[in-house]
């Protein structure tokens, strides 16, 4: 077989040798895929639970509904954070319903059992009619591991996985210049859909399909090869730098006008887009060196960004449901994970997260305009009814809704996939290597 150089530009430095695993459509349609998954995949890596925001006294709690299984996140009164599975020792009843609480005690709705915020049953009814004596201080609440990052609260199910800032490697050096930590999360919607998780995750695995789905993108993002850089790393993770403020090299948009989005993007620094015709590719500098100097007058802190950090954009992906696309003015976070029963659905996460601007009263969601406080847009819906999350991600959603219908059918015998799609083939086959425990038979 003859082998060709693709377009596609791989890191020297971070990239990952593929198999070239078959990709068939048993992962997407299956029970026993998904039980495999719960098995073998779920508890051997760390979940992004919530914000910090939500946890600033003692008691104060987040729930986190995962497929079947339901964990609380509590504040501790040294100002640490544990996690629960959220299930009575009692009898199994869930504790938490609701999506964050705050009380002095978590209290089981069915016989009135109450822990401590560390987990400690410190109240039972008729606590005399126990053979072993009164349960009080002995019966625990199931704990589970729980950290932090930035302004993050993750928690894993497994003794064995590697500590938070570890798993998240090299997110933690990458994404240190811009600061997450005081960034508040305004906008934070979420939906049930009909498609498998992974079809999402295999969205956000490429950007071919930009030209396709996005094409209002291609003004100011430029997502033309081999211009975007991809990398690959041994422990799952991927990552595209796109280059920003500067429209795709796949059509001529250099000789003529500047284009909308890019021109808006120019105006909103004090750049005069009718100086750049017939040179729009400079106008990435331009914002560059207006930012420099005129950020901190508009409120923003860019003192410890790069260059490249002020106009492009970073797409994180972490091994295997997580997203984390950054821009100096805002942090998306884009997630999929299991339905509880049905493996072609699944629930789909949205966030935006903001730095804090005294000068800022509104900022620019992917739904419109939203004061900057803390969940200012908040909701759950059902992927189809109407409801937005997000002008680019109901593309998105709306693309892995038929791409679940067309992996139903006979016809679909495997993935073909082109070298700038490579990660995709990699996410997979770090799936098999988990979920199966061996790869599936390669292309040959």
């Amino acid at each position: 077989m003859t082998v060709h150089e693709t377009i596609s530009r791989y890191s020297p430095e971070f990239d990952v040798a593929v198999r070239g695993d078959v990709i068939t459509a048993d992962r997407y349609i299956t029970r026993e895929w998904m039980e495999l998954e719960n098995k073998n995949l779920w508890p051997k890596v760390w979940h992004l639970g919530g914000v910090l925001a939500d946890l600033e006294e003692e008691g104060d709690l987040i729930r986190h509904n995962f497929g079947k299984e339901s964990v609380i996140m509590v504040k501790q009164a040294d100002g640490s954070v544990k996690a629960f599975y959220n299930t009575c020792p009692h009898r199994g009843n869930r504790l938490v319903l609701g999506d964050v609480a705050s009380a002095p005690r978590i209290t089981c709705g069915y016989h009135g059992w109450q822990y401590a915020p560390d987990g400690t049953l410190v109240h039972v009814q008729d606590p005399d009619d126990f053979a072993g004596g009164n349960p009080c201080g002995k019966v625990r609440l199931s704990e589970l591991r729980c950290e932090t990052w930035g302004p993050f609260v993750f928690w894993c199910m497994d003794d064995d996985v590697a500590p938070l800032h570890e798993w998240l490697w090299p997110y933690t050096e990458r994404l240190a210049g811009y600061k997450l930590d005081n960034w508040v999360r305004a906008f934070n919607v979420s939906a049930d859909c009909d498609f498998n998780w992974k079809i999402i995750r295999d969205n956000f695995n490429e950007s071919y399909h930009l030209p396709t789905i996005h094409p209002e993108l291609a003004t100011f993002i430029n997502d033309g090869l081999p211009t975007t850089v991809f990398e690959m790393y041994e422990n799952g993770h991927n990552a595209m730098w796109m280059i920003g403020h500067q429209a795709t090299s796949r059509k001529d948009y250099v000789s003529g006008d500047v284009p909308p989005g890019l021109y808006e993007a120019a105006e909103a620094w004090g750049i005069d887009p009718k100086e750049y015709r017939g040179r729009t590719a400079d106008i990435r500098e331009a914002v560059i060196k207006a930012k420099r100097e005129r950020g901190a007058d508009a409120g923003y802190d860019y003192s410890t960004m790069t260059d490249q950090q002020l106009v492009d954009y970073f797409h994180c992906t972490l091994f295997p449901n997580l997203t984390i696309t950054m821009s100096p003015e805002q942090c998306q976070i884009l997630r999929t994970e299991p339905h509880p029963t049905d493996p072609e659905k699944c629930v789909f996460q949205h966030w935006c997260l903001y730095p804090p601007n005294a000068k800022l009263a509104e900022v620019q969601t992917p739904v419109g305009p939203a004061p900057l406080r803390h969940d200012a847009i908040a909701r759950h819906s059902t992927y189809g009814d109407g409801v937005s999350v997000g002008y680019v991600a109901d593309q998105d959603l709306s693309i892995a809704t038929t791409q679940q219908q067309g992996l139903n059918s006979r016809g679909f015998k495997g993935c073909i996939l082109p070298g700038q799609e490579k990660r995709v083939q990699r996410f997979h086959e770090k799936l098999n290597d988990m979920v199966l425990g061996h790869p599936t038979a390669a292309v040959g």
